[in-house]
């Protein structure tokens, strides 16, 4: 039960309009301006954004897994471990953390990433 990164950037690859940034010790994602993501090598973690319930749910149903990150505009930032996590339900989660930042007219091109 253990994602490797080059799994964690093939789920990012099959995303629509998504430009990386580069900082001193990790890759941030966006969709057209507004982030939805981290990857933080050394640590080997994901930090996505989601719902607060959602925040909520994963933190409290798996604390070894998800970390909550922190709050803000309305949205619940989650610490993935991707040591504890299968690949499809991180597929899941980085494309909801994605389709929170993203366009309609984006969603409808692509209702769900064909990896």
């Amino acid at each position: 039960m253990t994602v490797q990164a080059n799994e964690f950037h093939r789920i990012i690859d099959a995303l629509g309009d998504v430009k990386r940034g580069q900082g001193s010790d990790y890759t941030s994602f966006s969709v057209r301006g507004k982030r939805f993501g981290y990857y933080w090598p050394r640590t080997r973690t994901v930090g996505l954004k989601q719902t607060l319930t959602e925040q909520l749910a994963l933190v409290s149903e798996r604390p070894d897994v998800f970390e909550e990150q922190f709050t803000a505009g309305g949205f619940g930032w989650v610490v993935v471990h991707l040591a504890g996590i299968e690949l499809d339900e991180l597929t899941e989660l980085v494309y909801e953390a994605w389709r929170l930042s993203a366009p309609e007219d984006l969603i409808a091109t692509l209702p769900f990433p064909a990896l």
